[in-house]
């Protein structure tokens, strides 16, 4: 009997896995893309919404997906200062990534 397996490249420097899992593999790096969603949010809603991260990993996350061009950071010239998050081009190019998994974490984990 032949098997008929796809075989992949090796895991490398070049691997378009790698590269995605740069990107998306922080531990809160999808739930906040989940909660950013379409929207434009505020850092207080994104504190409420994504229970136990703490403050300094929220800002180190956000942070990191602005330099990676994931979501964009607005601020508004305003006292108290508004800042407002949404995700950019590539950013909602994670969506459909972040739906699957919640479909998967619907119908099997919860």
């Amino acid at each position: 009997m032949e098997k008929n397996s796809k075989i992949n490249p090796p895991c490398d420097e070049k691997c378009p896995v790698r590269a995605s899992l740069s990107l998306l593999s922080g531990k809160w790096t999808l739930m906040i893309l989940f909660q950013i969603n379409e929207n434009a949010v505020r850092y207080g809603e994104l504190k409420r919404s994504v229970t136990g991260i703490s403050e300094k990993m929220l800002i180190q996350e956000l942070n990191m997906l602005v330099e990676n061009k994931l979501v964009s950071k607005k601020v508004f010239p305003e006292i108290p200062p508004k800042v407002e998050y949404r995700l950019t081009e590539l950013g909602l190019k994670t969506l459909p990534i972040v739906d699957q998994l919640a479909q998967f974490g619907l119908e099997n984990l919860v």
